[in-house]
């Protein structure tokens, strides 16, 4: 009995996955504001403090934390958005990861504008403006690299490479987070709030948006090869 209701609870979050994302997100997300309104520096916050500004900073781990910040910064996006555009499969892969990370960005500079938390003060590294509450360097390194990774899942045959290249990914967007903190510019609520907006929106955007930019029906290109309909994707991924 308890193996089949276990059975039927797997099975329906496998179905309905975007769904769960979303209302995981969505409540990580409420309580980190709750707690952003009270005023206080989250507990969350001072611990990441004391890892990664208080014990981590070193003149040789600088360098490369500015450089991995610079990773969501415009003109490497736009670069990146470039190649995207040329290599990327689909119709209009281009269009698809600009129109995403254009309406993150905007997302992201509304929920700033109506929180306005502060940038923490004190021990930046670098000079930022603008208010703290969530990251954007965060929202826009889940949204565009979260894509790409969406990207790789759905259309790369070789499971080594796909795997590889997802856990690339991933490991890069949370280093990127990572970086904001150690930089000084942002609290790691700042940071996990800008990850759970963006898989929240990825979540959205890859099941209403994608499929219309990215479906090769109609194009005359035949669908054969890996460049297939995400909404139509045999695993059920899609």
């Amino acid at each position: 009995m308890v193996r089949n209701v276990g059975s039927r609870i797997l099975g329906s979050l496998r179905r309905n996955w975007r769904v769960a994302v979303v209302a995981v997100c969505v409540m990580a997300f409420v309580w980190l504001l709750q707690e952003v309104n009270e005023g206080e520096i989250l507990r969350l916050d001072s611990l990441a403090y004391s890892v990664f500004v208080a014990y981590l900073r070193s003149d040789a781990l600088t360098p490369v934390m500015e450089s991995l910040s610079n990773l969501a910064d415009p003109v490497t996006l736009l670069v990146m958005l470039v190649i995207v555009a040329a290599f990327a499969p689909g119709r209009r892969p281009g269009i698809c990861a600009t129109l995403n990370l254009g309406l993150v960005i905007i997302l992201n500079q509304l929920i700033k504008g109506i929180i306005q938390r502060p940038r923490p003060d004190g021990f930046r590294l670098v000079a930022e403006s603008g208010y703290s509450f969530p990251s954007g360097h965060s929202m826009v390194a889940m949204a565009f690299f979260g894509l790409l990774a969406w990207l790789v899942w759905h259309y790369e045959k070789d499971r080594v490479l796909r795997g590889t290249l997802c856990a690339f990914f991933a490991v890069l967007i949370v280093a990127i987070g990572v970086s904001r903190i150690y930089l000084g510019v942002h609290y790691a609520s700042d940071v996990i709030a800008g990850f759970c907006v963006s898989m929240a929106w990825l979540a959205f955007y890859t099941k209403a948006i994608c499929p219309l930019l990215l479906s090769e029906e109609g194009d005359g290109q035949g669908g054969g090869d890996a460049r297939r309909d995400p909404s139509r994707d045999g695993t059920g991924r899609g």
